[in-house]
């Protein structure tokens, strides 16, 4: 009689793989993979360990258990949360470790980024207060009719805050926050990304009050449709990540959804459609760009004082990220300057001799205004039109 083949588990990395028979009443550990370790009993019984993902798991575990229940929610609302398990209970081992690796994307403590901290952008912020933190602030007056919008889009130039917004969202609502991207959910295995895509949403719901970030979310659900080639698993991808969001609409659950795109325009109309809320994060306003100017300058300056009103006149069309990199390149002025002279010494400095580096002068804002080009407003004009179009306003 032929033998019987050895019994055989699926892993996820590397498919099916034959583990040899334990004997009675022992366990035998067989590598399935590279970094991974699949324990199987004589009564049949399984565990799968990721040891890549393991350590990462168990320090968040522990850090999820100690901290995060006793952060509790924002007042009004959620006073507190009820104890639970950092992982749902999944329907297989191979999920239970996919969201052992998704379990690095939560953030893990407090972002600690104010309202106030974001200078300007006050439409935006409204906008966000009013379908995020509300509801979770006052769920009793959002219910029915008035249930809160769970997918919002923040679209804008590359800069402009769009990722300060949702850290501030995260601050204010004490959330748990899933700091994701394309790299997250999209995997070279055969059917493991709409797998992905589920476990993530699974996961928000386990743990909420929750917000779900994608960040870039172009790079993930581009437009779809005749004249594009795309392959079979971007399609299934796509259409898990909009099954997952419709289910969310269906529910009373505050799991919400926010989405950040440099290229609205490029994004699927069913994908629009679940994004109600959508909210253009502009250039800054010369009253924001004086703002970040001199809060970023403020220590850097001597006694003579700082062009701001030339500095807020030529910075027109400068992202939030364009001002910063305008007062970098005016701070490096005064230590070249040192750095010639350091260089020109023959002896060696000891480090507790340096001399100190000297102010900004308006002539290294001159020059730093020169050399530095803004790098967000050649689609200023198809941000507003998008905005005209699908955007949503503030009524005064």
């Amino acid at each position: 009689m032929a033998e019987e083949p050895s019994p055989t588990r699926w892993s996820f990395l590397f498919g099916r793989k034959r583990l040899s028979e334990p004997q009675d009443g022992q366990a035998a550990d067989t590598p399935v993979s590279n970094g991974t370790t699949s324990t199987v009993t004589s009564n049949g019984n399984h565990s799968v360990k990721n040891t890549s993902d393991m350590a990462i798991y168990e320090q968040y575990r522990n850090q999820y258990t100690n901290s995060v229940h006793s952060n509790g929610a924002v007042s009004n609302g959620f006073d507190s949360r009820p104890q639970r398990s950092l992982l749902p209970a999944f329907e297989s081992a191979e999920m239970r470790a996919l969201g052992e690796s998704l379990c690095r994307d939560i953030v893990r403590g407090n972002p600690d980024v104010k309202w106030e901290s974001i200078k300007g952008l006050e439409n935006a912020k409204r906008l966000l207060k009013e379908a995020v933190v509300m509801p979770i602030k006052y769920p009793k007056y959002f219910t029915g009719l008035l249930s809160p919008w769970k997918g919002i889009l923040l679209f804008g130039p590359p800069g402009t805050g769009k990722t300060m917004l949702a850290k501030a969202v995260a601050t204010e609502c004490k959330t748990t926050f899933f700091n994701i991207s394309a790299s997250s959910v999209v995997s070279k295995w055969r059917g493991d990304s709409e797998k992905l895509i589920k476990v993530l949403f699974d996961l928000a719901r386990h743990h909420a009050p929750s917000t779900i970030f994608l960040d870039e979310i172009d790079a993930i659900i581009s437009q779809r449709g005749e004249g594009r080639s795309e392959h079979e698993a971007s399609r299934r991808l796509k259409t898990e990540l909009l099954i997952q969001m419709d289910g969310l609409t269906q529910s009373d659950e505050l799991v919400f959804v926010l989405a950040a795109t440099n290229l609205p325009w490029e994004l699927d109309a069913a994908m629009l459609r679940r994004l109600e809320k959508r909210i253009l994060v502009p250039l800054p306003e010369p009253e924001a760009r004086r703002a970040i100017f001199e809060e970023l300058l403020a220590e850097q300056h001597g006694e003579e004082a700082l062009p701001y009103d030339i500095l807020v006149e030529r910075s027109e069309g400068y992202s939030g990220s364009d001002i910063r990199l305008v007062c970098k390149e005016a701070a490096m002025q005064p230590l070249r300057r040192l750095m010639a002279v350091l260089e020109d010494r023959q002896e060696v400095v000891p480090e507790d001799e340096l001399p100190k580096v000297g102010p900004i002068t308006p002539d290294d804002i001159e020059i730093a205004l020169k050399n530095t080009r803004p790098s967000a407003h050649l689609h200023a004009h198809r941000y507003e039109k998008f905005n005209a179009d699908y955007g949503s306003q503030i009524l005064q």
